[in-house]
């Protein structure tokens, strides 16, 4: 098949899935693969009474966990962290105190930095349970560090640290607060300074807690939860500053376009050596059937029956049924999203019928 055929496939493809499904409102597609000659970037829907425009940016929602842990790394490349570095080094005492007591053991002191980023440190998951608590009390005042104190109360631990597998936002938290102590900076800024600014990502911000360096031309993309409009909502804490709970653990707000070079920079070793990258793919847990977590990233492998050895890919997922992929042998990217959290699983098939439709082009 042609490359032109492919990418009409995939096109038609897309559009027919959004136009069908009434629950998208709105959903973006990039794919790009200079060894096969494809390039394709379009939008699908409506974002208020406006046509989805390719080039607005969207809430990437947990897509923003590898931004993350590639800041954590560039200061590892610049000597000021280890992975092997206990958390206790960075954070306060009032963060520590009782942050891991499971079965009557405190075990805070042992969470390392790598248990944070692999999702290991046994720590408890509070986010779709403290943000169900925000939207039903809008009044109350929220921030990351209030974050972690609400789910000391009403959460508890997992596991020991090291021991098993745990996706929560809690440990980005804390990442996001080691970035802040050991830069002196706000984590936007940081964001800003060593990725946005450097890779020439011009349109892309931080939700609620920046701007973009350049007015993109086109609003923020509506994103939903679950069907409920989730734009504009915003949390403040008590002196009255914007203090969202997505923070470290899935900020960042971007076009796919400005996506692409962030994955780019990191498959050509240009943000983060290779090296590094390869610590960040081998130091990994199994997060699932055929998907295993390193330090931010998911790798999708091969398992017989559920997952072909043709989708090997890695990346990262975020729960609008957004995701950001490259897959080697295709020397392909696949970035996207549907901006609802009916689609977080969903996101992830859609992404994987795409990939196929560009294997056929081979």
């Amino acid at each position: 098949m042609s490359t032109k055929k492919v990418e009409r496939s995939i096109e038609e493809y897309f559009r027919k899935k959004v136009r069908k499904d009434k629950k998208i409102n709105n959903a973006y597609l990039l794919v790009d693969s200079e060894k096969m000659g494809i390039h394709i970037d379009i939008a699908e829907g409506k974002t208020g009474s406006k046509p989805a425009d390719p080039k607005q940016p969207n809430y990437m929602a947990s897509v923003g966990k590898l931004f993350t842990s590639t800041l954590i790394s560039i200061l590892y490349e610049d000597g000021k962290i280890s992975f092997e570095d206990k958390i206790s080094k960075y954070l306060d005492d009032e963060i520590l105190d009782g942050l891991h007591v499971y079965k009557g053991r405190d075990y805070t002191d042992e969470i390392r930095i790598k248990h944070l980023l692999n999702q290991t440190s046994g720590l408890p998951d509070s986010f779709w349970h403290l943000l169900e608590t925000l939207l039903e009390d809008p009044n109350i005042k929220m921030n990351p560090r209030k974050a972690i104190e609400w789910g000391k109360r009403n959460r508890k631990p997992h596991s020991p640290p090291g021991d098993k597998f745990n996706y929560t936002d809690t440990n980005y938290y804390l990442l996001g607060f080691i970035i802040e102590e050991i830069t002196g900076m706000p984590f936007y800024e940081v964001l800003k300074e060593r990725i946005f600014r450097p890779l020439g990502m011009k349109h892309s911000h931080m939700l609620g807690y920046s701007e973009p360096m350049e007015d993109p031309g086109s609003p923020m993309a509506d994103f939903y939860l679950k069907g409920k409009k989730m734009t504009g909502i915003k949390i403040f804490d008590d002196n009255g500053s914007y203090a969202g709970i997505d923070y470290a653990g899935g900020g960042v707000v971007a076009p796919m376009a400005d996506l692409l070079k962030f994955m780019r920079s990191l498959v050509n070793h240009d943000i983060i050596e290779k090296g590094t990258l390869d610590i960040m793919m081998s130091d990994k847990a199994e997060f699932g059937l055929g998907i295993d977590y390193g330090y931010g990233i998911w790798m999708l492998k091969k398992i017989p029956i559920f997952m072909p050895e043709k989708f090997n890919s890695w990346g990262v997922v975020g729960s609008t049924g957004a995701f950001m992929f490259y897959h080697p042998e295709l020397e392909a990217y696949f970035i996207g999203n549907l901006n609802d959290t009916y689609f977080e699983r969903k996101g992830v098939r859609f992404m994987l019928k795409v990939m196929d439709k560009v294997m056929k082009s081979k």
